[in-house]
Order: structure tokens, then sequence, then C-alpha cells
């Protein structure tokens, strides 16, 4: 059984390709130099302690973190709209070969 998002994508899956390339490019987006600045941001906060946490690293950091978040989502509904895309696919053909 399939969710309703699920049945949305394969109906419209013109839509689904879209969003699929729209997730993957903010997906591309939101994680370029995350790790790179997390990592800036964990020694920021390492080195100063409680003066960094003053200068606003903390908050930088969860803001950090969101984005991950964020990054994840967008990968996994890149995900799902490839599966509706590959099984809808795959059952064309599948009738083109019968």
């Amino acid at each position: 059984m399939y969710s309703r998002l699920y049945a949305f994508l394969a109906r419209y899956w013109w839509l689904t390709f879209v969003l699929m390339g729209v997730s993957f490019v903010l997906f591309g987006f939101m994680t370029l130099n995350l790790l790179h600045t997390l990592g800036a941001n964990l020694e920021f906060l390492g080195m100063h302690g409680v003066d960094a946490v003053r200068e606003g690293g903390l908050m930088q950091l969860l803001g950090l973190i969101l984005t991950g978040y964020l990054a994840a989502a967008f990968y996994v509904f890149f995900k799902l709209c490839e599966k509706v895309l590959v099984e809808r696919l795959s059952v064309i053909k599948k009738g083109i070969d019968s």
C-alpha cells in the first residue's frame, strides 16, 4: 500500500521529474561546503569556548545541523521521486516487451 504522496507523484510523472531535479539541486546547494563549515565552527567553539558562544558560534552550529537535516530531507525526496519514475518506466517497458 502506497502513501498519498506516492500516488500523486505516480499520477503526475512529469511533475515528479521536475521535483526530482529541484530536490537534487537543493540537496547539492545545501551540502555545498557544509562539512568544511561545520568543522571550522567546531574548531572555533573548541578554541575559544565561552567567547565563541557569546559571538554566536553555538547558534551557527545549530543552524548547520538544521541545514544538514534539511539536506537529508531533500535527498530522501529525491530518492522517492527516483523510485516512482523507475517503477513507471519498468512497467511501461514490460508492456512494450509483451
